[in-house]
């Protein structure tokens, strides 16, 4: 039986998880029910509802759906449809899903039919879409967000499913479905329809040996996986080595993905090794792609090397903080004008190689101060540099 068609919902109401987006309060529901929905880019963890989503979507709005891979999609299928839709009343919906591999040229196809509104254009992205979509694109859209579908909402779906296929399915079983999923709802019904062509009675030996390990990222047990990456993380950005080796050992013998623990780090040594030892993006980064090529069991050997590299490397967050004080300063409203010597037409700009490297001139409208340099490591010559350099 395909659980995931027969699930599919087909009204807000029936969604699973996504409150923030389906319920009868939320604007997207609203901008829907009234027609007024403009173009729309979703971006979400796998399974959590993005195709789902706009097909309800165009059951509510009343619109032909069609759905695309941005990976194979061909502009002579958009302009197919472009043609037969110039003349008619009604406008088509365009589901384009992987929407961060568009090419420009498919890019370009899409800019006038959208900016005439002949179509309602939704894609979807387990990346955030916004930084691969031209700005034209970006200007005549909206962004939304679809979270990681909770556990609670697993169940729900998980129970609907076996009610409906009249399946047995033991607690450890149930358990096992919903954690190992890990909020992807499609994967956790292939997993449940897979089973289910063997034997009526889900066990949890059955789906084990169907899927040993989580999917994706995570260790078959919700709160273990939570609490081992936290406290793995935690170790490290203290600096105790030989309590984040030992989490490490646990999240691998728990079955956790090598790319995910790679993931991890690769953003802690940004986010708090940070500029006192910029080499450590490096390495991550490069126990990131190498994990990615050779899996386990060496890639625990790769592992162990960073997480014993990232302990043993002085800690700053100043990165960290500024870009998140220079986004809150831009949500809040502080749009300044780029001033004229530093804008693409460089009237009055200063080239600060012919100063020797260093010349005062405005690149603020107005003084701002996001970055704190840190008296930590590499980033402590960076501060002193840049104070001999403005005091020059």
């Amino acid at each position: 039986m395909d659980f995931t068609h027969f699930l599919r919902p087909k009204t807000f109401d029936e969604i699973v998880g996504q409150s923030h987006l389906v319920s009868p309060s939320a604007p997207l529901r609203k901008l829907c029910e009234s027609g007024a929905l403009g173009h729309s880019f979703f971006y979400g963890t796998p399974g959590s509802g993005k195709t789902s989503l706009s097909r309800v979507i165009a059951n509510v709005m009343g619109l032909p759906f069609y759905e695309f891979n941005a990976t194979s999609l061909k502009v002579e299928q958009l302009r197919k449809i472009f043609d037969q839709y110039e003349n008619a009343l009604q406008r088509p919906l365009i589901f384009i899903d992987e929407v961060h591999r568009l090419a420009k040229n498919q890019q370009e196809v899409l800019l006038p039919v959208m900016e005439k509104n002949s179509i309602l254009l939704i894609g979807a992205s387990t990346e955030n879409p916004f930084f691969s979509l031209t700005s034209a694109m970006r200007s005549r859209s909206m962004l939304f967000e679809l979270k990681r579908i909770n556990d609670e909402e697993m169940g729900s779906l998980l129970d609907k499913a076996l009610s409906h296929a009249k399946l047995t399915c033991k607690e450890d079983a149930r358990e096992y479905l919903i954690v190992s999923s890990n909020g992807d709802a499609r994967a956790m019904l292939k997993l449940l329809e897979f089973a289910s062509a063997l034997q009526s009675e889900i066990t949890l030996e059955l789906l084990k040996s169907l899927r040993p390990t989580a999917q994706n990222d995570g260790s078959s047990d919700a709160t273990v996986h939570y609490d081992l990456i936290s406290a793995l993380i935690k170790s490290v950005r203290g600096s105790d080595a030989d309590a984040a080796i030992y989490y490490l050992a646990r999240l691998i013998k728990a079955g956790e993905s090598a790319d995910f623990i790679a993931r991890r780090l690769v953003i802690l040594a940004s986010e708090d090794v940070g500029n006192a030892n910029p080499q450590a993006l490096t390495l991550t980064t490069s126990a990131m792609t190498t994990v990615a090529k050779i899996g386990y069991p060496e890639a625990r050997i790769i592992l162990a090397q960073a997480v014993v590299y990232l302990c043993a490397s002085p800690k700053s967050n100043s990165a960290y903080n500024a870009i998140n004080s220079a986004l809150k300063a831009v949500e809040d409203g502080v749009i300044l004008e780029v001033p004229k010597n530093i804008q693409q037409n460089n009237k009055g700009y200063l080239y600060p190689h012919d100063f020797g490297g260093y010349v005062k001139q405005k690149y603020l409208s107005k003084e701002l101060k996001f970055v704190e340099f840190k008296d930590i490591g590499y980033e402590k010559k960076m501060k002193e540099w840049m104070e001999i350099i403005k005091n020059s």
